[in-house]
């Protein structure tokens, strides 16, 4: 694949086996600090999510079948939740609630660049769903998961996880996404899927960016002030 052909694995700058070493040494080691230094939840989470992402996802889903990111996507979305059982000692339903953002973010993240890769997959045999469904399923799916996506990045706000200030920046971004999504059906050009693969990377850091600016601007002093100044105006 052009993508990954410079990468010292596929141009044999390291072996199978040195990557290998390299790879249980540094899982080894980061579960060891975790052990020692936060606590055995996080390390056991963490080594879930290790197990799921290099065994599970890269080395069967990859290549078993054109869902493979969706699947594999509950790996890759675990780091909210190894940061609040590293900071807590426990899981909270806020943090799969931030889990499952990041879970129905992945695939139309991941598929739009799937669809502007599509020929490199094909030539590596990889089943990416540009490859085996065609590009306007793959279109159609980016936009049906967009959609959900809107609708659940407005949990926290119902839930009471945020406040307005979030809500009113995650339908912001929403709306951004939903265009590109809607765009995306019929391109104006080939590059466009990349278009929508970068902005939904911009997305979901402004989306936890929001998360985090909501928690501090939702003080009870500042609720006093603008409640204040509400009562002056």
């Amino acid at each position: 694949m052009a993508r990954t052909a410079q990468r010292p694995l596929a141009t044999g700058a390291l072996t199978p086996a040195q990557v290998l070493t390299f790879a249980v040494a540094l899982g080894a080691l980061s579960m060891a600090i975790l052990i020692a230094l936060v606590n055995a939840l996080t390390a056991a989470l963490t080594f879930a999510s290790l197990i799921g992402y290099a065994i599970v996802y890269t080395a069967w889903l990859k290549r078993a079948t054109p869902q493979n990111i969706v699947v594999g996507g509950i790996a890759g979305a675990a780091p909210p939740i190894l940061g609040w059982a590293a900071v807590t000692g426990h899981v909270h339903p806020y943090a799969l609630l931030l889990c499952l953002i990041i879970f129905v973010w992945t695939p139309p993240h991941f598929w739009a660049l799937a669809i502007f890769r599509r020929d490199d997959y094909s030539r590596a045999q990889v089943p990416m769903l540009p490859v085996t469904h065609g590009v306007v399923y793959t279109r159609w799916h980016v936009l049906y998961y967009t959609i959900l996506l809107v609708v659940v990045t407005v949990l926290p706000y119902l839930t009471g996880m945020s406040g307005l200030f979030y809500l009113g920046g995650a339908l912001v971004l929403g709306a951004g996404f939903l265009y590109y999504a809607v765009v995306l059906l019929d391109p104006p050009n080939e590059l466009f899927p990349m278009k929508v693969f970068n902005y939904s990377i911009v997305y979901l850091m402004a989306l936890f960016a929001f998360l985090l600016a909501d928690h501090y601007l939702d003080e009870p002093a500042l609720r006093h002030t603008l409640m204040s100044l509400e009562r002056i105006g």
